[in-house]
Formats: C-alpha cells, sequence, structure tokens
C-alpha cells in the first residue's frame, strides 16, 4: 500500500490539505494521484465549503521529484505522467470550493504550478518561488507563470531560472499578503472559515463563474455571471441570506 504524501484536516467546513513527503514535498507520481484523489473529494464533500493549501516544514513544495521520471522504456509510461502532472494542477483549479493557498516556504516548478492553481494566495515571509527548469535541461511552466506574472517577468523567470521573494511577489499583487511563518496557517484559516460560512451553492457558482470568466470576452462572462445569478436567486439560500440580512441574524443554510 503506498504512503500518504499528503494530509487532510477538515474542521468548520474548511479543508486543511498539507503536503507532506519530506523532505522538501517533491511531487512523486503518486502523490500527484493523492492530491488529484484529495481535491476530487473536496469538490464532492458536503462538508466542506473551502479548501487551505500547504506544505509540511519550512518547504511548500520544490516540484517535481527527478528520480522519479518516466521510463522511455516502457509504451506510453511519459504520456501517463505528462496526463496525470497536467491534472494534479486542474484538480485544484477545477474543484467546486475555493482553494487558499498557504505557501510557507520555497514553491519551485511544480510547487509554483500547485500555488498559481489556487484562488488566492498567501505566504510566508521566507517563501521563494521559481521556475527553474531550464537549469535541469528542461522547458515546462510558462502557461502557470502567465497566470501570475506580466510577460516580461514571466519570461525572465522561465528563460534564467531566477528566484523571486515573497516581498517580489506582494510588490506585483500575485500574493494578498505576506506574514511570519506563525501567522501564515491562522490568517489563512480565518479567511477560508469566512468563506465557508456563505451560502455552499452560492460558493459553487462563484467558483465555477471565475474560472469561466477568466477565458471569455467581458460581454460573453457577464452574462454568463447573470444566468448564474439568476438560478441563484430561485434557491433556498439565497431567501434565508436575504431574510437573515433583514432580520440581522447569522443564516442558516441548506445548500439548496
Amino acid at each position: 500500500m503506498s504512503e500518504p504524501c499528503l494530509r487532510m484536516e477538515v474542521t468548520d467546513g474548511v479543508a486543511l490539505v498539507t503536503l507532506d513527503r519530506p523532505p522538501v514535498n517533491a511531487l512523486s507520481r503518486e502523490m500527484r494521484y493523492q492530491i488529484v484523489a484529495t481535491f476530487d473529494a473536496i469538490s464532492a464533500r458536503d462538508d466542506v465549503r473551502c479548501a487551505v493549501l500547504t506544505g509540511q516544514g519550512s518547504v511548500f513544495c520544490a516540484g517535481a521529484d527527478l528520480k522519479d521520471r518516466p521510463d522511455d522504456d516502457v509504451p506510453g509510461d511519459f504520456l501517463e505522467h505528462n496526463r496525470i502532472t497536467r491534472e494534479t494542477g486542474n484538480a485544484i483549479r477545477e474543484c467546486a470550493k475555493p482553494v487558499i493557498a498557504a505557501i510557507n516556504g520555497a514553491a519551485l516548478g511544480a510547487g509554483l504550478g500547485l500555488a498559481a492553481a489556487c484562488d488566492i494566495l498567501y505566504a510566508s515571509d521566507n517563501a521563494t518561488f521559481g521556475m527553474p527548469e531550464i537549469n535541469v535541461g528542461l522547458a515546462g511552466g510558462a502557461s502557470m507563470l502567465r497566470t501570475l506574472f506580466g510577460r516580461s517577468t514571466a519570461r525572465r523567470m522561465f528563460f534564467s531560472g531566477q528566484r523571486l521573494t515573497a516581498a517580489d511577489l506582494l510588490r506585483r499583487n500575485v500574493l494578498e499578503e505576506v506574514l511570519p511563518p506563525d501567522m501564515l496557517l491562522p490568517v489563512t484559516l480565518e479567511l477560508a472559515r469566512d468563506i465557508a460560512s456563505k451560502a455552499p451553492l452560492a460558493l459553487i457558482y462563484a467558483k465555477r463563474a471565475t474560472n469561466m470568466v477568466d477565458v471569455m470576452p467581458q460581454r460573453d462572462a457577464y452574462r454568463f455571471e447573470q444566468e448564474f445569478t439568476l438560478a441563484l436567486s430561485k434557491t433556498e439560500d439565497a431567501r434565508e441570506a436575504r431574510m437573515a440580512f433583514l432580520e440581522k441574524r447569522p443564516p442558516v443554510f441548506k445548500g439548496r
């Protein structure tokens, strides 16, 4: 039986997912499968409304495990490896619930890709960020860099392998906040609990809408959102939210 490479704890509607593959949380193929399974489960669980992704120790994720490469002698192994590599980030990006990254240290290569797949990003002040594939004769991750950085910065990082600090990313408006390491989880979990307190169906629609509007023209995107608003307006939770607001009490949502 495979060893667990990550842990998940659910409290107050929040799933805390911790990458746990010492010493640097490097991504093996098995770990990728576990990440996909975990975030697919989060999508399906009614008791989870928001997730926080972080790493064990002082490294968020050092990237792909270079000792766990595809076998050229096995037909299709490279294609299968590439498929699960793609789906690792997709499982986070397409998760039905919002995902907050609590980046507790270096986020490199595929590790930076994990962070880029999250919806909201926080980091500790000792975190560093890079796409160092070029240093080992490889190239990959430009599509992830472009979701975070402008054209020049993305290409400089991609062509040189240079790292940026958390302060660099804060200055570029990539991160919400840079925090002392001991404050990172308390702050991100507080936000996650606030998000988890919202109407469950509205959160699911909101996550889907934000993913879709990223790739749609503004006119089409707003119409798309309006259709979601119309559908939500007919739910019991929307009526409960309005009544709770008018009655100045906490809402009691039923997810319908």
